[in-house]
């Protein structure tokens, strides 16, 4: 078991404008395949808000929302810098194991790949309307590749496509889907955001949507429209008066996103998630000090200490019970809880678990032990209340040999004392378990896929769930092949039907997995050929093996 240590007292707030529910309406959990709203913050500290105890900023929507939702006093960010914790969130691997580990200014930056699996392309598999607006943070700047939001599973896309742009507050240009569209550079990014979310909102029908919202704010620069507002006067330098105004701004914007879900109609069948992707900057004059950004915690963005990888996260719906939640989560676990709550098997091998039974007080599976990985600087692992950190060569002060640290985080929690030079079978045994955890990605294939080749629309159905799927049957605009009995983990069933003619193709699978039934759905551009005939019959494969080993990154 983790345990985590307390924090301080949740502070109560006023919601402008959103009617949520008295104890007597709210209910007992979340329906069956629930809109999502994942909410993502870029560099907001921990103590930032003031359900965490931040006295100098004014957050009364996130304060409500905590109030009355499910707040996690123990969440963990997937690394403390922007492109490795967004991978994180978006594939449920941890840095030892996924696709992204590092920012573009610590070395390469790999991106995103086919053989990612995000959880935009798990709902959208399973008939979800999907839309990512704001920073995606993975390049290149080019449409149609493997890393581009579209490819990954999302519908629409409006916004920044790589890290560096999205330091831009009044850029020249942004993305829609695969186009650029230009702006005259007087308009604020996070308003355009905002604007085109509440339109997706507002468009919500029968089917369920997943709304990935990840705002640029509040990462430096310190850009505002206009001046700091209610801070403008306050006797700060003006990067931190208008860092406060970002922050503020967030807090309105999230405000104005759960009204439009009321305001739709759609909310009671909704679940919004917010969270940060690593802990506060300190950044082009910003100083995290006034603000008490991390509360008690050691440690600021870059730095794998407490206050650079914990960070806000609530989970809000009319649905739910007010609860605050001591347990750890990690941003990895989005993904299995995601495809928990749809009702999507989960794929296997991810670093994450569900943290559903811990949104409905029914509980849920602990970690064994938490990873983070920061290939040629730093690493660190927590099991239970024991946190070890290790540095490499002359890093952050260490010697030629590197340093190791070890902290209790229930008597420590802000890491003051290192007892790594008393408890060194611990710190072995530590150690060993973190080399354990970093290596290639061990996820095998997942999903519906459908290729375009020799006269025929080839459909493939990959098992990458740990548990078999029975009953398969896959189609193609209607037209149906015969059932396979069984698809084990690891393997897939492949199908060739003749093309179509002109016009979107769809595929489905339909199939049983732990005696639910399942539909997943692809849609995809034909192209003239013959009308449909009956279709070949389905052959087994296995399918295509993972990775070799590869050296494990050591700090």
């Amino acid at each position: 078991m983790i345990d985590g240590p307390s924090r301080r007292t949740m502070l109560a707030g006023t919601l402008a404008g959103l009617a949520l529910p008295t104890s007597a309406e709210a209910a007992t959990g979340l329906p069956p395949r629930p809109n999502i709203v994942v909410i993502l913050a870029d560099d907001l500290g921990w103590g930032e808000i003031g359900s965490q105890g931040q006295r100098l900023i004014s957050t009364p929507n996130l304060d409500r929302l905590a109030a009355e939702g499910v707040r996690f006093e123990t969440a963990y960010s997937g690394a403390p810098l922007c492109a490795p914790s967004r991978c994180a969130l978006l594939t449920g691997l941890h840095a030892g194991h996924g696709t992204v580990r590092e920012n573009p200014e610590g070395g390469p930056q790999l991106s995103l790949t086919d053989a990612d699996l995000t959880f935009a392309e798990l709902l959208r598999l399973s008939g979800y309307r999907t839309a990512c607006f704001g920073k995606w943070g993975f390049g290149p700047e080019r449409p149609g590749q493997a890393s581009h939001p579209n490819e990954r599973g999302f519908d629409e896309f409006f916004g920044y496509i790589t890290h560096v742009h999205a330091h831009q507050y009044f850029p020249e240009y942004l993305w829609h889907n695969g186009a650029k569209v230009r702006l005259d550079g007087g308009s604020y990014a996070p308003d355009l955001f905002r604007r085109r979310a509440v339109e997706f909102i507002r468009q919500a029908g029968d089917d369920p949507f997943l709304l990935y919202f990840p705002t640029n704010l509040p990462h430096s620069p310190s850009v505002v429209p206009g001046d700091a507002g209610p801070y403008e006067n306050r006797p700060w330098s003006g990067p931190n008066r208008r860092h406060a105004a970002q922050v503020a701004r967030l807090d309105s914007d999230v405000a104005t996103l759960v009204r439009a879900l009321r305001e739709a109609g759609v909310a009671e069948r909704t679940l919004v998630l917010f969270t940060a992707d690593n802990g506060p900057h300190h950044e082009k004059g910003v100083t995290p000090e006034l603000f008490d950004s991390n509360g008690p915690l050691r440690g600021v963005k870059r730095q794998l200490y407490e206050g650079g990888i914990r960070v806000p996260m609530i989970a809000w719906s009319p649905r739910l019970r007010p609860r605050v939640v001591e347990q750890p989560v990690a941003s990895w676990d989005v993904l299995p809880t995601l495809a928990d709550l749809v009702g999507v098997p989960v794929p296997a091998h991810l670093d994450g678990l569900s943290f559903r039974g811990l949104l409905t007080g029914d509980g849920a599976p602990k970690h064994d032990h938490l990873v983070w990985n920061r290939p040629r600087k730093m690493q660190a692992i927590r099991r239970g209340r024991w946190k070890l950190l290790r540095f490499a060569p002359h890093i952050a002060g260490a010697g030629p040999e590197g340093r190791i640290e070890l902290y209790d985080l229930s008597t420590d929690p802000g890491e003051s004392r290192d007892l790594a030079a008393t408890r060194v079978e611990l710190a072995d045994e530590l150690t060993a378990l973190l080399d354990d955890s970093i290596g290639p990605d061990p996820r095998i294939p997942y999903g519906l896929k459908t290729e375009l080749t020799g006269g025929q629309v080839v459909v493939t159905l990959h098992n990458g769930s740990p548990v078999p799927w029975r009953k398969v049957q896959l189609s193609l605009n209607g037209v149906r092949a015969h059932p396979v009995p069984l698809v084990d983990p690891g393997t897939a069933i492949t199908v060739g039907f003749p093309t179509p003619g002109a016009g979107r193709i769809t595929a489905r699978a339909r199939f049983t997995s732990d005696g639910r039934s399942h539909a997943f759905r692809v849609r995809a551009d034909g192209r003239r050929g013959r009308a449909p005939a009956s279709p070949t019959s389905p052959a087994r494969r296995p399918s295509p093996a993972v990775p070799p080993e590869t050296p494990r990154p050591q700090a």
